[in-house]
């Protein structure tokens, strides 16, 4: 759908736009806490003779050292033949450290400097996004004069916003040994993110804002904080009810990144240019909105700077929005990834006109996402009640089948977004389908393969936050004292793993497993035989 754009209302357009974006530009950001580097100069050049050669050209400023690849030593800088040994990096603008040799062997040696100057053939470090105080280049005079000029602007004390923030108790990476969602870990650029046991770890020195691990994160355990969501919310929010204010009309909002920002508008005065910190920061909980406030379009400008991961992952986030967008009958790529020479051309209009949603990102990237959808639900002609999504989309059922379950809650104790819930006082799996991440971890964790999932999205949102019976068992009472304890198939299933187990061979030690916790203590207690220990201390029941 493309209503045409005459010149009056385009002039009128412009004038819109720019007291929009006036508007915008005033809102305070957010402050966010700040990392801090400090550099004293010492910086290693590593390579062959092109090393030995350029090293000593930064004397005047730095403390060079010449880490040799191949070759021999020559007067100059301090020279560390690598001598065949194996090389590794870490760190970070004023704390990198280079390992020679294998750990605990005699030839093994450490270096400490503040900055890499790499001038091998390929860069040593592979990492789409690398860390500040890492420069790799090529040996001809015009780029040597270059990483020169940024060595020598890489000594001092440096700061940085902290991007990000993570709450473990969100995490979805992994319980109980079990690990699920490694989808942040898959993507950052930067390498900047690390698995534990049970969560990860981001190294905020690493983190350079890329936003995909925000942006692909299911639960909101990882938030972007530098712009945080409700300041960005709050952005686009202001930006669209000005320019509608102003009789502005036909609203298409492009995100540019950073890198690519634009120092004049486009021509177009419907088209109302976001610049972000990197365009993977902003994910479907930010595009959906922006089309619940109002955007007739939003447009993703490519600047051609994403990894292939940071790439394949917004697109599948893409994907995700195009099949929710066409289940509520809008077209599918009222989002899209665009490069940046559309920008100069008149964009077309996917949605229809609609009343403009004022939600907030106070709840949270989840609940966002559902709230601009629950808008965008109520203004749809024709809905379907839900649609079938791809896999690893972040919205999905679970199932249980009735046969295999024995409702012993281990999928309700690492569920980390709390959709599967126990009867509490009965015997019952609950499930709310608006918590669900897809994170596959209750499927993992089931000890008797009874569950599976499948992303999908209900729309009605008395539905979604529902919780419905997954399955339920009466209680089985305890055979001494009539105390409702367990379940059937429980005790079922634990009979039938300990036939023949050397602790219950007999009658009364196997008919206290159908006893409560107190009878059974008190049962052990009158039995002589149990109550007899074995050569190695256990107690015979």
């Amino acid at each position: 759908m493309n209503e045409r754009i005459d010149d009056t209302s385009n002039s009128r357009n412009q004038k819109a736009r720019q007291t929009a974006l006036a508007a915008m530009e005033k809102l305070p950001v957010d402050p966010t806490s700040l990392v801090n580097y400090r550099s004293r100069g010492r910086v290693a050049v590593i390579g062959n003779s092109e090393a030995m050669e350029f090293a000593p050209r930064l004397s005047e400023w730095l403390h060079p050292l010449v880490v040799l690849l191949e070759g021999a030593e020559e007067p100059g800088a301090p020279v560390v033949p690598v001598g065949g040994r194996s090389l590794d990096i870490e760190g970070y603008l004023g704390a990198f450290r280079i390992h020679l040799g294998e750990q605990g062997r005699p030839n093994a040696e450490v270096l400490e400097v503040d900055m890499i100057l790499d001038l091998s053939s390929s860069p040593l470090l592979v990492m789409p996004l690398k860390p500040p105080g890492y420069l790799h280049s090529s040996t001809d005079e015009i780029s040597l004069a270059s990483a020169f000029e940024t060595l020598a602007g890489m000594r001092g004390t440096f700061e940085k916003p902290r991007y990000f923030d993570y709450d473990p108790s969100l995490c979805a990476h992994g319980r109980s040994g079990k690990t699920a969602c490694t989808r942040c870990l898959d993507t950052c650029p930067a390498g900047a993110i690390t698995a534990m046991a049970e969560s990860i770890e981001v190294d905020p020195y690493l983190c350079q804002g890329g936003g995909i691990c925000a942006t692909v994160c299911p639960s909101g355990a990882v938030r972007y904080t530098y712009p945080g969501l409700k300041y960005t919310l709050d952005r686009l929010r202001t930006l669209l009810r000005v320019y509608r204010e102003q009789v502005g009309e036909h609203p298409v909002l492009a995100f540019i990144p950073e890198a690519n920002e634009i120092h004049q508008y486009p021509s177009s005065g419907h088209l109302l240019p976001v610049v972000v910190e990197e365009l993977a920061s902003v994910g479907l909980d930010v595009w959906l909105s922006a089309l619940a406030y109002g955007a007739r379009t939003v447009l993703l400008v490519d600047g051609g700077s994403m990894s292939p991961e940071v790439d394949t992952a917004l697109r599948e986030q893409l994907k995700t929005t195009g099949e929710i967008l066409q289940a509520l009958g809008y077209p599918d790529d009222a989002v899209r990834l665009v490069k940046a020479d559309v920008l100069e051309e008149d964009p077309k209009l996917d949605m229809p006109a609609i009343v403009a949603g004022g939600h907030s990102g106070i709840g949270g990237k989840r609940s966002t996402a559902l709230m601009a959808i629950d808008h965008l639900f109520e203004q749809a002609e024709k809905p379907k009640p839900m649609v079938i999504l791809s896999v690893g989309a972040p919205f999905g059922a679970a199932f249980v089948e009735a046969g295999r379950c024995t409702l012993c809650f281990s999928c309700v104790g690492v569920c980390p977004g709390r959709a599967l819930q126990s009867g509490y006082e009965e015997p019952r799996l609950e499930f709310i389908e608006s918590n669900c991440l897809q994170c596959g971890l209750c499927t993992r964790t089931c000890p008797e393969d009874a569950i599976w999932i499948t992303p999908r999205l209900l729309f009605d949102p008395a539905t979604r936050n529902h919780a419905r019976l997954l399955h339920e068992e009466p209680p089985f009472l305890c055979t001494s004292c009539g105390k409702p304890f367990a379940t059937r198939s429980v005790i079922d299933n634990m009979l039938s793993r300990l036939q023949g187990h050397w602790m219950f061979q007999n009658e009364r030690a196997r008919k206290r497993l159908t006893m409560c916790d107190d009878c059974r203590v008190m049962d052990i207690v009158q039995d002589p035989e149990a109550m007899e220990s074995d050569a190695s201390g256990q107690i015979r029941q």
